[in-house]
């Protein structure tokens, strides 16, 4: 506002005449207005910088602690009645995509966990094939750019190196907590290291609900 201040004061400045002040005065108002231009223009201009920090709330549109495992059938019909495996888990595969989706539920059937991962299963030849519905709500897919967790969530809370299937992977950890206690508070994002110029991309997400 000082800034604008002194430039509304320099423009009044302009359309003055010097038949309007005497000589002393005329001066003063130069060296005054001559100083405060300068000071504008050797002040950098303020950077304005927001950190990203977001919470997650969904994967694959549902949210853990909060819909059943009835919801998630419905929602992924297209891709079967889902597969019963141990521990309370139930997946399904997209064939095209080569991604599985896999949910932990607790004995009354609501979700607790919610894992998208590549899935490395599939022979399936699906020409033309769009991006499938399994992403968080920000947006995050299986096979994006690590960069792009960061450019959404903010720095993790932690970094770690991982493995899969003998695959040398990077672990980052987000937790929600500071987000409240009912919403989910854990998000995990394994991704391929960085190797040879070659970025690295997300292999897994997995959202966990506040139950745990």
């Amino acid at each position: 506002m000082q800034a604008r201040h002194c430039s509304g004061r320099l423009l009044r400045c302009v359309v003055c005449t010097p038949s309007d002040f005497t000589g002393r005065a005329l001066l003063a108002v130069i060296l005054v207005t001559s100083t405060a231009g300068a000071q504008t223009a050797s002040k950098p201009a303020a950077k304005h910088v927001r950190a990203t920090r977001a919470n997650e709330m969904t994967l694959a549109g549902l949210r853990p602690g909060r819909d059943t495992l009835a919801r998630a059938a419905e929602a992924n019909k297209e891709f079967g009645s889902g597969k019963e495996l141990p521990g309370e888990q139930t997946a399904w595969f997209d064939v095209c995509r080569d991604v599985s989706l896999t949910i932990d539920s607790n004995k009354a059937k609501n979700i607790e966990v919610m894992r998208v991962a590549a899935w490395g299963g599939s022979t399936a030849d699906c020409a033309g094939v769009r991006p499938g519905p399994w992403k968080t709500g920000h947006g995050l897919r299986v096979g994006d750019l690590a960069a792009k967790v960061a450019e959404l969530y903010g720095k993790p809370d932690s970094r770690s190196p991982s493995t899969k299937g003998g695959q040398p992977l990077e672990l980052w950890y987000y937790a929600f907590d500071w987000a409240g206690a009912d919403v989910p508070q854990v998000m995990e994002v394994l991704c391929t290291r960085e190797t040879e110029g070659k970025p690295g991309r997300v292999v897994e997400i997995t959202l966990a609900g506040p139950s745990l």
